[in-house]
């Protein structure tokens, strides 16, 4: 399970600032904060890594060695539909799905599972180099962070890299990049232990949105219970949230 360590990130959390941060060359940053429209109960137990909205139910991954799946929700009472199992020596990390098929990253295992998103099974599997943190599809690619603040595209046919984008808010790296989901002009991006999600222009990678998400975080339930999981309804353009262990999952607009 990953260690606390401290967070090297520009943006002032608690206010949602860019105090200090200073460039030559800078995009407008809008400040968010989540407007709650409805909530749903959580798995408690749910240790979430990877959120994704898809034929009309939630898939989640969670993680911890020996505890790690994926499964199916219901939005509406947040019942847990059905549920496969990775096996005990791998921690399961982010999810998407790219078109009939899904993509269920591991930590440090390097692999990641090909699957069928009606029935969860295991279909094939690709391996690569590095940690596994969040992955998107963005329509053409896979979107892929590893907890730095690079992310990568992948190629969904055979899941080799394309191209890398550097991330960064007013000229300055934003490190520990996690949970991940794309929209049409913008990844969406948790940062780790931090209550912020960064909307990223995918073309340049530059911040452009800075998202306060601390009104929704539960209190008291410990250092590993961070903000971690955010899925896009393309029905209504409304966000699903949620974090490990979280008793509630959110439905919110960031607009």
């Amino acid at each position: 399970m990953r260690s606390a360590v401290p967070v090297l990130f520009c943006v002032a959390l608690a206010s949602v600032t860019t105090a200090g941060c200073t460039s030559d060359d800078v995009d407008p940053v809008v400040r968010r904060v989540p407007r709650v429209l409805g909530s749903i109960p959580h798995d408690t137990s749910a240790f979430t890594q990877g959120l994704e909205m898809h034929d009309g139910l939630l898939l989640e991954g969670t993680g911890r060695y020996g505890l790690s799946d994926r499964r199916t929700v219901d939005p509406d009472d947040g019942s847990v539909v059905a549920k496969l199992p990775l096996p005990p020596s791998q921690f399961g990390e982010g999810l998407t799905v790219a078109g009939d098929r899904g993509f269920h990253l591991t930590w440090r295992e390097g692999i990641v599972h090909v699957f069928d998103p009606a029935s969860l099974e295991t279909t094939g599997m690709f391996t690569y180099a590095g940690e596994g943190w969040g992955i998107c599809w963005d329509g053409e690619h896979l979107v892929m962070s590893d907890g730095s603040s690079t992310l990568v595209r992948r190629d969904p046919v055979d899941f080799s890299v394309v191209s890398r984008i550097e991330v960064d808010l007013e000229g300055r790296p934003v490190n520990l990049l996690n949970e991940l989901e794309c929209t049409p002009d913008r990844i969406w991006a948790n940062v780790w232990q931090t209550a912020t999600i960064v909307g990223i222009d995918p073309r340049t990678g530059h911040v452009r949105d800075v998202v306060d998400v601390s009104s929704l975080v539960p209190p008291d339930l410990g250092p590993d219970a961070v903000l971690n999981g955010i899925a896009r309804d393309p029905g209504d353009g409304s966000f699903w949230l949620t974090g490990k262990l979280w008793p509630t999952m959110w439905r919110v607009r960031l607009d």
